[in-house]
């Protein structure tokens, strides 16, 4: 009997890990491959610190059925030159049609580098678990939410974020919107599926977030406070999220 290949995935990792993440989790990838990987599936998960500028070899970029790009402390639309490399990845990606999940500064980064727009939120800071409303009959035309048994009217989210993408790419169709961002999650085809919200955090992820904000003075104390009593009082979709989230990135 022929063994089945091996799949590879590849975490494009835009942020360095805080001290809570790699005593709580032992770093960022260990977070996204908890969330997204599966493994009784043996797959293979390989990262690069693209904030450090690690990037994976051209040769290398068809062995991988998918790519994630992760959030990042870091401006999509600034002009450090790893994020330039980045948007240059991105489009090489597109055009291969393989793959690409971008999450938060990933979202906003595929959508810079894909011809969109991206700049400061309108409304500033938004932290917390926002309620974001899917567009109606999406489902018939992109085959990762024709597999899911129900795509609900809204799903709540864990978000932290002050940029947001202002408009989409040509080609690209919004699929969630909500009352503070007009682009919650965007996809282009079955290969690009944009979320501004983190679906592989978690609760205590966030909270540490907020906690770190509040001390490097970024936000206020009393609005700090606040967001932390709001994540405690709701909790985000995960389960359908990450349903979400595996079925783009492999097709079931």
């Amino acid at each position: 009997m022929k063994e089945l290949s091996q799949k590879k995935f590849c975490l494009l990792l835009a942020a360095n890990d805080s001290d809570y993440v790699k005593k709580a989790y032992g770093g960022y990838y260990n977070v996204f491959v908890n969330a997204f990987g599966d493994k009784a599936e043996g797959e293979k998960w390989d990262c690069f610190r693209v904030i450090n500028g690690e990037f994976p070899d051209s040769d290398e970029l068809e062995s991988y059925e998918a790519f994630v790009v992760s959030g990042s402390p870091c401006d999509a639309y600034g002009d450090d030159w790893w994020v330039l490399k980045l948007c240059v990845l991105l489009r090489t990606l597109d055009a291969m049609k393989k793959k690409v999940l971008g999450i938060c500064f990933g979202h906003q980064v595929l959508s810079r580098s894909l011809g969109g727009r991206v700049g400061n939120a309108k409304c500033g800071w938004d932290i917390g678990i926002r309620r974001v409303k899917l567009v109606q009959n999406l489902e018939k035309n992109y085959k990762f939410l024709e597999k899911l048994k129900e795509v609900p009217h809204s799903a709540s989210i864990i978000e932290i974020h002050q940029d947001e993408v202002w408009k989409v790419p040509a080609r690209a169709k919004i699929l969630a919107y909500s009352d503070r961002t007009r682009v919650e999650m965007f996809t282009i085809g079955d290969h690009i599926l944009g979320i501004q919200g983190h679906p592989e955090y978690t609760k205590d992820i966030l909270s540490n977030l907020v906690d770190r904000l509040m001390n490097n003075g970024s936000i206020n104390r009393d609005f700090g406070d606040d967001a932390k009593k709001r994540i405690e009082a709701v909790e985000p979709d995960r389960e359908f999220l990450l349903k979400m989230c595996k079925g783009f990135l492999k097709g079931r």
